[in-house]
Parts: structure tokens; C-alpha cells; sequence
């Protein structure tokens, strides 16, 4: 599910700015982007985020602005180093000139970070991970709001699939007398003219029709779309369950359209009614994704 949140908490040598960025997945898929200081702190940030999120891939950034507002504080191991390459390839190159202080101001890290991370207190490390923890109920709400949208929608969709296996329900029940039309037509083709008995053409078209009966698939699919609608308004984290279900409903509406055949008008009919509850059910699959 998409979200976005943004938290910043000042301390006693500066700002931590944690950033959550989600998208859909189908998994909890976790990218960090930390200073170095904070490294030891990625799997504590990790736990905290999982603790309120199941599903996504998310970009997780934090920030450390060290000094008070309006000042910068200076990385003096890392402008050292710059120093020294600079010097190391003017000496190799033999090349003139003196460094761009600049160019060195905007290598990243060299300003508002720390020089090691022994220079980062225990204090300020929790603190991080009481951010993140914050920021993970911010993005929950917005992630909630689109949540409360997304059901409504889905829900609708089962009330479609309903509506189309009624219709479907009711083709089937008008489906013996068309197998008879169709195979007394036919039989009338080959036999030209010659009679046969109304036992055998009832048998051979009971046959038929049984072999094209899409009752149970209706009713399973009924059952499915049923729990479906149930399982997204009383259960949490059910995105990956609705994943299997979505899998069956799609195998009965597939076992329906190879059914359709023989009947003419109403196969075509009942076709056509299949196809709109693939639909539907893709829509929903489409959807789901976005729901835990």
C-alpha cells in the first residue's frame, strides 16, 4: 500500500529527520538509506517498522543535521581526506592549482554529519528509533485513509461477481431444453428425416448437459466471492490470504468458459458473463496488493 510520512525531532546537537516512503509489494521489502553513524541502529530501525507493517517496498531515510539552526558543522576527517587526494593526484599529475573549497563543501557528508560514530551518544541512537516508530503510525494513517477507499471499492467488485453468477445461475437452468434443440437439429442433419424415439434424444441430451453443467463451479464461486467479502471487513492482514482465494475464483470462472460450448446463443451469453467475472476478479487481484 502507497504511503508517505516525515518526522523530525530536534535534540541536543541537532535535527533526526526519519523519512517512510511505501509503494506496493508483496512483501515487506525494507531499503535503508542511514549515515554511517547509524549503521549499528539498522536492524532496531528494522524491527520498529515491522511492527506495524507487513506489506511494501519502502525506502527508509534518516538524517542527523548536527549543530543549531542556521549553522553547519564540518566532517574534518572526511575534508581532510579531500585534502589529501587532491594533493595526492596534483603530485602524480603534477598538476597545479589549489583545492575547490566549494566543490568539497558539496561532497556529501561533509557537512552536518559526524566524524565517527563513537561521536553519536547512546541518547540520540534511541532516539532515532523512537522517530521511526513514530513515523511508522504517521504513514499507518495515511495507508488507513487509502485502506478505508480501497475495501469500499473491493467490495462493490464482490457485489458484481454476485450479480453475474445470478445471471449465469439462471442461463444454466435453461440449458437441457437448448441441448435438446441443438442435438435433434443435429441428429435431424445426419439421420435426414428418420425418426427417434424421445427417450433416447431426453438421454443423450441429459448426457450433454451434465457434461457442460456449471452448477458447482457457480456455487463455489458464489461461496468464494462470499467469504471474500467477509474475510476484507473483520480480518487483518489479509492481503496475502485473498491472493489463494482470487487463485480458486479465477480456476472456477476458466472451468465455466471451457463449459460454454453447445448451447448457442446462451453459451455465447454465459461467455461473455465468464469473461466479465475474470474481470472482476483480476481488478480485485490488482487491488489486493495494496491491502495487508
Amino acid at each position: 500500500m502507497t504511503g508517505f510520512a516525515r518526522v523530525r525531532r530536534a535534540v541536543e546537537m541537532g535535527e533526526i529527520i526519519v523519512s517512510l516512503k511505501s509503494v506496493n509489494h508483496r512483501g515487506l521489502d525494507l531499503h535503508f538509506h542511514l549515515p554511517p553513524e547509524f549503521d549499528a541502529i539498522e536492524n532496531d530501525i528494522r524491527a520498529a517498522i515491522k511492527k506495524g507493517v507487513a506489506r511494501g517496498h519502502m525506502q527508509v531515510n534518516v538524517t542527523f543535521a548536527r549543530g543549531t539552526a542556521g549553522t553547519a558543522s564540518l566532517n574534518r576527517d572526511l575534508f581532510q581526506l579531500y585534502l589529501a587526494a587532491f594533493r595526492e593526484a596534483a603530485a602524480q599529475y603534477q598538476l597545479t592549482g589549489q583545492p575547490d573549497v566549494n566543490s568539497a563543501l558539496r561532497v556529501p557528508g561533509m557537512l552536518g554529519a559526524g566524524s565517527a560514530e563513537s561521536d553519536v551518544p547512546e541518547a540520540v541512537l534511541r532516539t532515532v528509533v523512537e522517530v521511526a516508530e513514530e513515523a511508522v503510525t504517521v504513514l499507518n494513517v495515511f495507508r488507513e485513509r487509502e485502506g478505508t477507499a480501497l475495501l469500499a471499492e473491493i467490495v462493490g467488485r464482490c457485489k458484481k461477481i454476485e450479480d453475474l453468477v445470478e445471471r449465469m445461475d439462471e442461463i444454466r437452468k435453461g440449458a437441457v431444453p437448448a441441448f435438446q434443440k441443438r442435438l435433434r437439429e443435429r441428429l435431424d442433419e445426419l439421420l435426414r428425416g428418420s425418426t427417434i424415439e424421445p427417450q433416447r434424444l431426453a438421454q443423450e441430451a441429459a448426457i450433454l448437459a451434465d457434461r457442460s453443467d456449471v452448477s458447482e463451479e457457480l456455487i463455489r464461486l458464489r461461496t468464494h466471492t462470499t467469504h471474500l467479502a467477509s474475510m476484507i471487513e473483520t480480518e487483518s492482514e489479509v492481503g496475502k490470504r485473498l491472493d489463494f482465494l482470487l487463485q480458486e475464483m479465477n480456476r472456477e470462472s476458466n472451468t465455466i468458459l471451457s463449459k460454454t460450448g453447445g448451447i448457442g446463443d446462451l453459451g455465447l451469453t454465459l461467455t461473455d458473463l465468464a469473461l466479465s467475472t475474470k474481470s472482476e476478479i483480476e481488478k480485485i487481484r490488482e487491488q489486493s496488493l495494496n491491502l495487508e
